[in-house]
Parts: structure tokens; sequence; C-alpha cells
């Protein structure tokens, strides 16, 4: 037997295995890198030697109004090592600058306060201005030129009037942008809810080249760097992180150069190649990306890429915050033929792209491809919504999936994160 620990919410859920059965545990190989500086020598080091733009610290100089943009709650950013870092920065180069900390919550809910202590600590808190993005409010957007889709670009007033302009991000392999990060802070970060729809229409999210790890022609991520260019994102801190949350690895500059040395560094650890499984189990990597079903999306799309047609996926994600999106689940209440869902959303014009779009077409994609066991505390009649099997635990979900594929020996891939990797 073999034993597996898989990050579920904030805890560690282990899983023994007959090593017979088990065709791979797919890792990327993060957890072996060890960069032998702290966290906070990494972001400092990568400030001072920033790509392709001057520093932080000589961008702003005369610039009364900076905007730093910063993720949300779903996003496990280590931002108190990083802000405090960038606000000193900022104020060494202009003691004077008034500072606004933009909270890019992109479609999602807005962050809490209590959130907000987490993310960055009481004292940033108490002590900065924190403003959090709404994406479908008027009076605080404002249009700045249209994509190269042709949809319009519209982003928070306030970072577009800003005098310097710039980001605090990650990066990890995403399932349609190719990698989170860079660009990404400003669409679909601060954009508004038009904007996000028209970038991820379906026609974007069936795109080949719309995939996990890849970049190179994909129609998704040519629209987000054309919106922080235009929305004048002058410079990026972006950091590479482990499964505890920990940076190993920084780069600070441009907003594409610094995120091209940033994704190479990634790619070079997180590519794994797939042995095809009648099983794969997975997760999000824990709190907070497996806060609720929408984001748990992410992870099984790795699954996705490892798993027999026919097979059965089992995701374990907390989902405590729910389904995560209103309009995604009623998109499943109100369409059960996932086939014709699919067809409709790939067909469907730009400016008709509804919300929480993408996310119910590609779970409908995984869904016509494998069978889903979901291991959460959301409701059970809430995953059989979403034409999803629950499951208590572990145990039950192998004993269910066997009995699916009527095989007491069926295959098994162990994908312990299935947003950390770049399955092949």
């Amino acid at each position: 037997m073999i034993k597996i620990s898989l990050p579920y919410g904030k805890e560690k859920i282990s899983l023994n295995l007959d090593e017979a059965l088990l065709n791979s545990v797919l890792v990327s190989r993060i957890e072996d890198y060890h960069p032998g500086k702290t966290q906070s020598e990494l972001v400092k080091e990568a400030m001072e030697s920033s790509i392709d733009s001057p520093g932080l610290r000589e961008l702003a100089v005369g610039k009364k109004n900076v905007v730093i943009i910063a993720s949300d709650h779903t996003r496990p950013v280590p931002s108190q090592i990083i802000m405090p870092i960038m606000l000193s920065e900022i104020r060494k180069g202009n003691p004077g600058a008034e500072i606004t900390i933009l909270i890019s919550t992109g479609f999602h809910r807005p962050t809490t306060k209590e959130e907000l202590n987490q993310k960055f600590g009481e004292e940033i808190v108490a002590s900065e201005k924190i403003v959090v993005h709404e994406s479908e409010n008027p009076d605080c957007l404002v249009k700045i030129g249209t994509l190269p889709s042709g949809g319009e670009l519209i982003i928070n007033r306030l970072g577009a009037e800003a005098d310097l302009l710039v980001s605090e991000g990650f990066i990890e392999p995403h399932f349609f942008a190719g990698f989170s990060g860079g660009r990404k802070s400003v669409l679909p970060g601060i954009a508004s809810r038009v904007t996000v729809l028209a970038n991820h229409c379906g026609e974007f999210i069936a795109h080949p080249k719309a995939r996990t790890g890849c970049i190179e022609g994909n129609p998704v991520h040519i629209d987000m760097l054309y919106a922080a260019r235009v929305a004048r994102l002058a410079f990026v801190v972006n950091v590479v992180i482990n499964s505890e949350k920990e940076v190993i690895y920084a780069v600070a500059g441009d907003c594409d150069s610094a995120h091209i040395k940033g994704r190479e560094f990634l790619e070079n650890l997180c590519k794994v190649k797939a042995i095809p499984s009648d099983i794969v189990i997975t997760t999000n990597g824990g709190y907070p990306l497996d806060q609720n079903i929408y984001q748990a999306v992410k992870g099984m799309t790795a699954a996705e890429a490892a798993v027999k047609p026919g097979g059965v996926i089992i995701m374990l994600a907390k989902s405590n915050d729910g389904h995560g999106g209103e309009v995604f689940l009623n998109t499943f209440k109100e369409e059960k033929n996932l086939k014709a869902m699919e067809e409709r959303f790939v067909n469907a014009p730009r400016d008709e792209t509804i919300p929480d779009q993408w996310e119910a077409q590609i779970l409908a994609r995984i869904l016509l491809k494998a069978k889903v066991i979901y291991i959460s505390s959301a409701p059970e009649e809430m995953i059989r919504e979403f034409q999803m099997t629950p499951a208590n635990n572990l145990e039950d979900a192998l004993i269910l999936s066997r009995e699916y594929l009527k095989n007491n020996k069926a295959t098994i891939t162990v994908i312990p994160d299935g947003v950390s990797v770049i399955v092949e």
C-alpha cells in the first residue's frame, strides 16, 4: 500500500492505495525546489533587478496617484510578504504618493473585511486605502478601448485614471488563459462584466489553444495582454509558490517580460506526462482555491487530461462557499443535455455570453468525457444539480467508481494538486 496526502480546505486527507492499481502520481517538482532564501529576500531581489522596466521606486517619482492591483480572496497570493515591500518602494520614490490598493475581484463576490485581514494583515488593512472592484457598478467603470476580439475594454476608473498602475500576483497554470498572473490583473481582475464576458466567450473557451500552459495563439491571452497594455499596467510583482503557499521564486518588471520569465521557471517544474487511467483522483490545492464548485472546475481539467474516456474523476474540494456562481448553478438546473449546453455556448455570439458560461462550458466538456464523483461539504442536492455524484469520503468514492466501471481492478492516477500541474 502507498499513502498519499491530499489537500482539502485547510486540512489534509490521507489516501491509502494498492500500488498494483496505481498508474502514477502526478506532481510538480515545485516541492523539490529550495531557493535558499527567505520569501522577502526573493521578492526584494526580484524588484531590485526588474525586467525591461525601471524599478518601482524610480517609477513612483512624480506620480501622485498610485494604484496597486491586488488579488482577491480566491487566490493564495502571499500579499503579507509582497505588499509591504511594494508600499515601501513606492514611498521611497515618492513619500507623498496617494496609494490605493485595488482588489481585483473580477467576476467574483466582494472580498470581506475578514478576508482582507487574512490576506494583508490587520496593520495594512487599518492604515492603507483599500477599494474592492465592482465589475457591475457603472459608477466606478470607464471605457478605455476595444479588445482585439471586438469586445469593449471597460475597467475600473481608479485603475484607468492612476498616474501609476502596478500589480501583485502569482503565476500558476490556468485552465484556459494558459497561466495566471501578469496581464490577468487587469483582465479579468479590474475589468467590467461586459469586458469579462466578451473575453470569456464560448468561441474562445472552445479554442484548442485556450488550455492549461498554452500562451502562443491563445485568444484569451491575446485580449488580456492587450488590455494590460492599454490600461498602462507599468510594473508587476509576481511570485511562484509551493504547496505551503510560500514564495519560492519571484519576478518583477514589465507585465509581459517578467511574466514570461516567471512562467518559464514554472513550466520547467510543473509539466507532467499522463498515463491514462480508469480513475483519476485530484484536488483544487486546498484553501483558498477550493472554496466553491466554480473554482474546483480548474482542478478537474488536470484530471480531464489524464482520465480515459468513459472513466471516473474523483474531485476533492471543500466547497464551503457553495456553488460560487448563481448563473453557473442555474445553467445546469435549466439544461440537462450537456452536449446541447456545450454547443449552445460555442455558437453563441460574443456579446451574448452569459455570466459563468465559461465554467459551465468546461464542466460540461469534462462531464461528457468522464463521470465526476465530488467530495465536499456542499449540499448533496447541489452536487447533483451539476450532474456530479456526491460522496462523503474517498473510500465511498472509490467504491462508487468501481461499481460504475464494473471493474474492481480499475487503474488509478492521483494528482494531489490539480491546479499546480500541466498534464500532457
